[in-house]
Protein backbone atom coordinates (compact mmCIF):
# COMPACT_ATOMS: atom_id res chain seq x y z
CA UNK A 1 0.00 0.00 0.00
CA UNK A 2 1.41 3.40 -0.99
CA UNK A 3 1.18 6.65 0.91
CA UNK A 4 -1.11 8.89 -1.10
CA UNK A 5 -1.01 12.66 -0.81
CA UNK A 6 -4.19 12.51 1.30
CA UNK A 7 -2.69 9.95 3.69
CA UNK A 8 0.44 12.07 4.06
CA UNK A 9 -1.63 15.16 4.90
CA UNK A 10 -3.66 13.25 7.47
CA UNK A 11 -0.51 11.78 9.00
CA UNK A 12 1.11 15.23 9.17
CA UNK A 13 -1.99 16.59 10.89
CA UNK A 14 -1.94 13.75 13.42
CA UNK A 15 1.73 14.38 14.19
CA UNK A 16 1.40 18.15 14.48
CA UNK A 17 -1.70 17.84 16.70
CA UNK A 18 -0.07 15.23 18.91
CA UNK A 19 3.06 17.39 19.27
CA UNK A 20 0.91 20.32 20.39
CA UNK A 21 -1.41 18.48 22.78
CA UNK A 22 0.32 15.26 23.80
CA UNK A 23 -3.07 13.55 23.50
CA UNK A 24 -4.17 10.80 21.06
CA UNK A 25 -5.76 12.31 17.95
CA UNK A 26 -9.20 11.23 16.76
CA UNK A 27 -10.92 11.54 13.38
CA UNK A 28 -13.24 14.33 14.58
CA UNK A 29 -10.24 16.47 15.52
CA UNK A 30 -8.68 15.91 12.11
CA UNK A 31 -11.95 16.66 10.30
CA UNK A 32 -11.85 20.19 11.76
CA UNK A 33 -8.67 20.88 9.78
CA UNK A 34 -9.96 23.17 7.03
CA UNK A 35 -7.08 22.29 4.72
CA UNK A 36 -8.26 18.68 4.48
CA UNK A 37 -12.03 19.18 4.02
CA UNK A 38 -12.74 15.48 4.55
CA UNK A 39 -15.56 13.68 6.36
CA UNK A 40 -14.90 11.79 9.60
CA UNK A 41 -15.74 8.51 7.84
CA UNK A 42 -13.16 9.09 5.11
CA UNK A 43 -10.57 10.06 7.70
CA UNK A 44 -11.28 6.93 9.75
CA UNK A 45 -10.72 4.75 6.67
CA UNK A 46 -7.42 6.50 5.92
CA UNK A 47 -6.34 6.22 9.55
CA UNK A 48 -7.07 2.51 9.46
CA UNK A 49 -4.76 2.18 6.47
CA UNK A 50 -2.06 4.25 8.20
CA UNK A 51 -2.31 2.00 11.25
CA UNK A 52 -1.99 -1.09 9.07
CA UNK A 53 1.09 0.46 7.44
CA UNK A 54 2.71 1.04 10.85
CA UNK A 55 2.58 4.83 10.93
CA UNK A 56 0.13 5.25 13.80
CA UNK A 57 -1.06 3.15 16.73
CA UNK A 58 -4.07 3.18 19.02
CA UNK A 59 -2.76 3.18 22.60
CA UNK A 60 -6.14 2.46 24.19
CA UNK A 61 -9.47 1.07 23.01
CA UNK A 62 -11.77 3.82 21.70
CA UNK A 63 -8.91 6.31 21.89
CA UNK A 64 -7.39 8.31 19.08
CA UNK A 65 -4.11 7.48 17.40
CA UNK A 66 -0.54 8.56 18.10
CA UNK A 67 2.43 8.55 15.71
CA UNK A 68 4.98 5.72 15.68
CA UNK A 69 8.75 6.10 15.28
CA UNK A 70 8.23 5.28 11.61
CA UNK A 71 5.87 8.25 11.30
CA UNK A 72 8.29 10.59 13.05
CA UNK A 73 11.06 9.47 10.71
CA UNK A 74 8.91 10.21 7.65
CA UNK A 75 7.82 13.56 9.09
CA UNK A 76 11.33 14.68 9.99
CA UNK A 77 12.84 13.56 6.68
CA UNK A 78 10.07 15.30 4.75
CA UNK A 79 10.38 18.41 6.91
CA UNK A 80 14.14 18.58 6.44
CA UNK A 81 13.83 18.02 2.69
CA UNK A 82 11.16 20.71 2.44
CA UNK A 83 13.22 23.12 4.53
CA UNK A 84 16.35 22.48 2.48
CA UNK A 85 14.40 23.07 -0.73
CA UNK A 86 12.74 26.15 0.74
CA UNK A 87 16.08 27.59 1.86
CA UNK A 88 17.61 26.93 -1.57
CA UNK A 89 14.69 28.61 -3.34
CA UNK A 90 14.90 31.53 -0.95
CA UNK A 91 18.63 31.80 -1.54
CA UNK A 92 18.15 31.94 -5.31
CA UNK A 93 15.40 34.56 -5.00
CA UNK A 94 17.41 36.69 -2.61
CA UNK A 95 20.58 36.40 -4.68
CA UNK A 96 18.63 37.58 -7.73
CA UNK A 97 17.10 40.45 -5.76
CA UNK A 98 20.47 41.24 -4.11
CA UNK A 99 22.03 41.72 -7.54
CA UNK A 100 19.23 44.11 -8.48
CA UNK A 101 19.56 46.02 -5.22
CA UNK A 102 23.34 46.10 -5.55
CA UNK A 103 23.10 47.73 -8.97
CA UNK A 104 20.32 50.05 -7.82
CA UNK A 105 22.22 51.34 -4.77
CA UNK A 106 25.33 52.00 -6.86
CA UNK A 107 23.17 54.03 -9.25
CA UNK A 108 21.68 55.93 -6.30
CA UNK A 109 25.14 56.93 -5.07
CA UNK A 110 26.20 58.11 -8.55
CA UNK A 111 22.93 59.96 -9.14
CA UNK A 112 23.18 61.89 -5.88
CA UNK A 113 26.84 62.77 -6.39
CA UNK A 114 26.11 64.04 -9.90
CA UNK A 115 23.02 66.03 -8.93
CA UNK A 116 24.37 67.62 -5.76
CA UNK A 117 28.11 67.94 -6.50
CA UNK A 118 28.87 66.50 -3.08
CA UNK A 119 30.24 63.16 -1.88
CA UNK A 120 27.68 60.41 -1.32
CA UNK A 121 27.54 57.07 0.47
CA UNK A 122 24.85 54.40 0.57
CA UNK A 123 24.81 51.40 2.91
CA UNK A 124 23.50 48.03 1.83
CA UNK A 125 20.29 46.81 3.50
CA UNK A 126 20.43 45.66 7.10
CA UNK A 127 17.90 43.86 9.30
CA UNK A 128 16.52 45.28 12.55
CA UNK A 129 15.88 41.74 13.76
CA UNK A 130 16.87 38.35 12.41
CA UNK A 131 14.86 35.17 12.82
CA UNK A 132 15.69 31.49 12.68
CA UNK A 133 14.79 29.91 9.36
CA UNK A 134 16.33 26.45 9.67
CA UNK A 135 18.69 24.52 11.95
CA UNK A 136 20.64 21.38 11.09
CA UNK A 137 23.05 19.53 13.38
CA UNK A 138 25.02 16.71 11.77
CA UNK A 139 27.54 14.30 13.35
CA UNK A 140 31.05 14.52 11.91
CA UNK A 141 32.57 11.96 14.25
CA UNK A 142 31.88 10.63 17.76
CA UNK A 143 32.82 13.90 19.47
CA UNK A 144 32.10 16.60 16.90
CA UNK A 145 28.94 17.85 15.23
CA UNK A 146 28.50 20.44 12.51
CA UNK A 147 25.86 23.06 13.31
CA UNK A 148 24.26 24.92 10.40
CA UNK A 149 22.00 27.87 11.19
CA UNK A 150 20.06 29.59 8.40
CA UNK A 151 18.52 32.97 9.23
CA UNK A 152 15.57 34.58 7.47
CA UNK A 153 17.86 37.08 5.72
CA UNK A 154 19.54 34.07 4.06
CA UNK A 155 22.70 34.38 6.16
CA UNK A 156 24.13 30.92 6.83
CA UNK A 157 26.27 30.27 9.92
CA UNK A 158 28.36 27.08 10.13
CA UNK A 159 30.32 26.01 13.19
CA UNK A 160 31.88 22.83 14.53
CA UNK A 161 30.78 21.91 18.03
CA UNK A 162 32.63 19.52 20.34
CA UNK A 163 30.34 17.33 22.45
CA UNK A 164 30.99 15.16 25.48
CA UNK A 165 28.63 12.37 24.49
CA UNK A 166 28.17 10.19 21.45
CA UNK A 167 25.10 11.24 19.46
CA UNK A 168 23.70 8.54 17.21
CA UNK A 169 21.58 9.17 14.13
CA UNK A 170 18.27 8.56 15.88
CA UNK A 171 19.08 11.11 18.59
CA UNK A 172 20.32 13.58 15.98
CA UNK A 173 16.99 13.34 14.14
CA UNK A 174 15.14 13.93 17.40
CA UNK A 175 17.22 16.99 18.34
CA UNK A 176 16.87 18.49 14.85
CA UNK A 177 13.14 17.95 15.07
CA UNK A 178 12.87 19.64 18.48
CA UNK A 179 15.00 22.65 17.49
CA UNK A 180 13.25 23.29 14.18
CA UNK A 181 9.69 22.86 15.38
CA UNK A 182 10.30 25.07 18.42
CA UNK A 183 12.57 27.85 17.15
CA UNK A 184 11.53 28.32 13.52
CA UNK A 185 10.44 31.92 12.91
CA UNK A 186 11.64 33.27 16.28
CA UNK A 187 14.06 36.14 16.89
CA UNK A 188 16.35 36.40 19.91
CA UNK A 189 13.82 38.44 21.93
CA UNK A 190 11.21 35.68 21.54
CA UNK A 191 13.47 32.90 22.84
CA UNK A 192 12.36 33.22 26.44
CA UNK A 193 13.04 30.94 29.39
CA UNK A 194 9.78 29.05 28.89
CA UNK A 195 10.72 28.09 25.33
CA UNK A 196 14.25 27.08 26.34
CA UNK A 197 12.84 25.02 29.23
CA UNK A 198 10.43 23.30 26.83
CA UNK A 199 13.29 22.41 24.47
CA UNK A 200 15.38 20.97 27.30
CA UNK A 201 12.48 18.94 28.64
CA UNK A 202 11.95 17.39 25.21
CA UNK A 203 15.70 16.75 24.84
CA UNK A 204 15.77 14.83 28.12
CA UNK A 205 19.30 14.13 29.34
CA UNK A 206 20.97 15.80 26.37
CA UNK A 207 20.74 19.37 27.64
CA UNK A 208 24.48 19.92 27.22
CA UNK A 209 24.22 19.65 23.46
CA UNK A 210 21.09 21.81 23.43
CA UNK A 211 22.80 24.50 25.55
CA UNK A 212 25.75 24.63 23.15
CA UNK A 213 23.53 24.84 20.06
CA UNK A 214 21.30 27.49 21.64
CA UNK A 215 24.38 29.58 22.40
CA UNK A 216 25.44 29.37 18.74
CA UNK A 217 21.93 30.37 17.63
CA UNK A 218 21.93 33.35 20.01
CA UNK A 219 25.32 34.48 18.71
CA UNK A 220 24.16 34.16 15.10
CA UNK A 221 21.08 36.28 15.78
CA UNK A 222 23.04 38.96 17.65
CA UNK A 223 26.06 39.11 15.35
CA UNK A 224 26.45 42.20 13.22
CA UNK A 225 26.35 41.65 9.47
CA UNK A 226 29.08 42.83 7.12
CA UNK A 227 27.28 45.51 5.11
CA UNK A 228 28.23 46.74 1.68
CA UNK A 229 28.91 50.46 1.32
CA UNK A 230 28.60 52.23 -2.04
CA UNK A 231 30.28 55.61 -2.52
CA UNK A 232 30.52 58.17 -5.30
CA UNK A 233 31.80 61.72 -5.82
CA UNK A 234 34.51 61.69 -3.14
CA UNK A 235 36.66 64.01 -5.29
CA UNK A 236 33.82 66.57 -5.30
CA UNK A 237 35.20 67.57 -1.91
CA UNK A 238 38.19 69.13 -3.72
CA UNK A 239 35.88 71.70 -5.31
CA UNK A 240 35.42 73.52 -1.99
CA UNK A 241 38.38 75.60 -0.75
CA UNK A 242 37.52 75.20 2.93
CA UNK A 243 37.87 71.41 2.54
CA UNK A 244 40.80 71.35 0.13
CA UNK A 245 43.72 71.80 2.51
CA UNK A 246 46.11 68.89 2.20
CA UNK A 247 45.52 67.42 5.68
CA UNK A 248 41.71 67.71 5.59
CA UNK A 249 41.43 66.38 2.04
CA UNK A 250 43.68 63.43 2.77
CA UNK A 251 41.75 62.56 5.91
CA UNK A 252 38.36 62.74 4.21
CA UNK A 253 39.41 60.86 1.07
CA UNK A 254 41.07 58.14 3.14
CA UNK A 255 37.90 57.85 5.20
CA UNK A 256 35.86 57.31 2.03
CA UNK A 257 38.11 54.38 1.18
CA UNK A 258 37.45 52.69 4.54
CA UNK A 259 34.14 50.86 4.70
CA UNK A 260 34.32 50.62 8.48
CA UNK A 261 34.69 54.39 8.88
CA UNK A 262 31.80 55.10 6.53
CA UNK A 263 29.63 52.59 8.34
CA UNK A 264 30.49 54.32 11.62
CA UNK A 265 29.47 57.65 10.10
CA UNK A 266 26.12 56.28 9.10
CA UNK A 267 25.64 54.41 12.38
CA UNK A 268 26.46 57.60 14.28
CA UNK A 269 23.57 59.32 12.53
CA UNK A 270 21.20 56.33 12.74
CA UNK A 271 18.05 57.32 14.62
CA UNK A 272 16.97 53.71 14.97
CA UNK A 273 13.45 54.80 14.13
CA UNK A 274 11.02 52.13 13.07
CA UNK A 275 8.65 54.64 11.52
CA UNK A 276 7.65 54.70 7.90
CA UNK A 277 9.26 58.14 7.39
CA UNK A 278 12.62 58.51 5.67
CA UNK A 279 14.23 60.12 8.73
CA UNK A 280 15.95 62.86 6.71
CA UNK A 281 18.37 64.52 9.11
CA UNK A 282 20.96 67.31 8.78
CA UNK A 283 24.19 67.18 10.86
CA UNK A 284 26.46 70.22 10.87
CA UNK A 285 30.13 70.10 11.90
CA UNK A 286 30.63 68.49 15.29
CA UNK A 287 27.02 67.26 15.32
CA UNK A 288 28.25 64.30 13.26
CA UNK A 289 30.47 63.31 16.22
CA UNK A 290 33.17 62.35 13.69
CA UNK A 291 36.49 64.21 13.97
CA UNK A 292 37.32 64.04 10.26
CA UNK A 293 33.98 65.74 9.47
CA UNK A 294 34.18 68.68 11.87
CA UNK A 295 34.27 71.10 8.90
CA UNK A 296 31.56 69.28 6.94
CA UNK A 297 27.84 68.79 6.99
CA UNK A 298 26.04 65.52 6.35
CA UNK A 299 22.46 64.96 5.27
CA UNK A 300 21.17 61.43 5.79
CA UNK A 301 18.02 59.52 4.89
CA UNK A 302 16.70 56.02 5.57
CA UNK A 303 15.35 53.77 2.84
CA UNK A 304 13.18 50.77 3.72
CA UNK A 305 12.82 47.72 1.50
CA UNK A 306 10.12 46.20 3.72
CA UNK A 307 9.33 45.86 7.41
CA UNK A 308 12.54 45.54 9.43
CA UNK A 309 14.89 45.86 6.43
CA UNK A 310 16.45 49.25 5.91
CA UNK A 311 19.61 51.13 4.85
CA UNK A 312 21.14 54.58 5.08
CA UNK A 313 22.05 57.24 2.52
CA UNK A 314 24.47 60.04 3.35
CA UNK A 315 25.52 63.19 1.46
CA UNK A 316 28.68 64.98 2.65
CA UNK A 317 29.72 68.50 1.73
CA UNK A 318 30.89 71.79 3.22
CA UNK A 319 28.91 73.54 5.93
CA UNK A 320 27.72 75.97 3.25
CA UNK A 321 26.10 73.19 1.22
CA UNK A 322 22.83 73.91 -0.57
CA UNK A 323 20.61 72.30 2.08
CA UNK A 324 17.35 73.03 0.23
CA UNK A 325 18.55 71.31 -2.91
CA UNK A 326 20.04 68.33 -1.07
CA UNK A 327 16.94 67.71 1.07
CA UNK A 328 14.51 68.11 -1.85
CA UNK A 329 16.66 65.79 -4.02
CA UNK A 330 16.68 63.19 -1.27
CA UNK A 331 12.94 63.47 -0.71
CA UNK A 332 12.26 62.97 -4.42
CA UNK A 333 14.66 60.04 -4.60
CA UNK A 334 13.20 58.33 -1.52
CA UNK A 335 9.70 58.50 -3.00
CA UNK A 336 11.01 56.79 -6.14
CA UNK A 337 12.79 54.12 -4.08
CA UNK A 338 9.56 53.44 -2.17
CA UNK A 339 7.80 52.72 -5.47
CA UNK A 340 10.62 50.48 -6.65
CA UNK A 341 10.79 48.42 -3.45
CA UNK A 342 7.01 48.00 -3.33
CA UNK A 343 7.22 46.29 -6.72
CA UNK A 344 10.13 44.03 -5.75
Amino acid sequence: MELSERKIKILQTIIRTYLETGEPVGSRTISKDTDLNLSSATIRNEMSDLEEMGYIIQPHTSAGRIPTDKAYRLYVDTMLDDKTSEVQNLKEQLEEKAVKIDVLLKQVAKYLASNTNYATMVSGPRYKTKKVKFIQITPVDERNILTVIVLDNNVVKNQMLKVEEHIDQELMVKLNFILNTTLNGLDVTEMNLAIIKNIKEQAGSHTGVIDAVLELIGNALMEEDDFEIYTSGATNILKYPELSSKSETTELLNAFEEKGIINNWLETTDTGSGSETHDIQVYIGNETKVDSMKDCSMVTATYRIHEGVYGKIGIVGPKRMDYDKVVSTLQSLMTQLDDIFKNE
